[in-house]
């Protein structure tokens, strides 16, 4: 029979790097397909040191897709602050693994009157 050969399997373990020069290093799936990590960041409005900051993650149907969905959060060692990402994991015609993300990050802010500015 003609079956269909899947495409190239975009697997998100392993060290990532941005354009701007932030890392972070994934674990390996586990069966439910959550997974741990660390970032660390080359952009951070602080006077503070920057810190490797742990994270905790979830791709979608775990090992089935060859371009999965995931999203992650992360929980910034040097300030007040947690980032959440969403993404799909990409491959492109060279077999390079890209991942496009989107990211929201909450600020600690005093008061609910300050909430509108806490999210960028």
């Amino acid at each position: 029979g003609a079956g269909t050969t899947p495409g190239p399997q975009c697997n998100l373990q392993g060290l990532w790097r941005n354009e701007v020069g932030s890392n972070m290093t994934l674990s390996a799936l586990d069966a439910a397909g959550t997974f741990s990590g660390s970032y660390h960041t080359a952009v951070a409005v602080t006077n503070k040191q920057i810190l490797e900051s742990p994270l905790q993650g979830a791709q979608q149907h775990p090992g089935a897709k060859g371009q999965p969905t995931f999203g992650f959060t992360v929980h910034w060692q040097f300030a007040d602050s947690t980032t959440a990402f969403v993404g799909q994991c990409f491959v492109d015609r060279r077999g390079k693994e890209i991942l496009e993300t989107t990211w929201l990050l909450r600020e600690e802010v005093p008061s609910r009157r300050d909430a509108w500015k806490a999210t960028r």
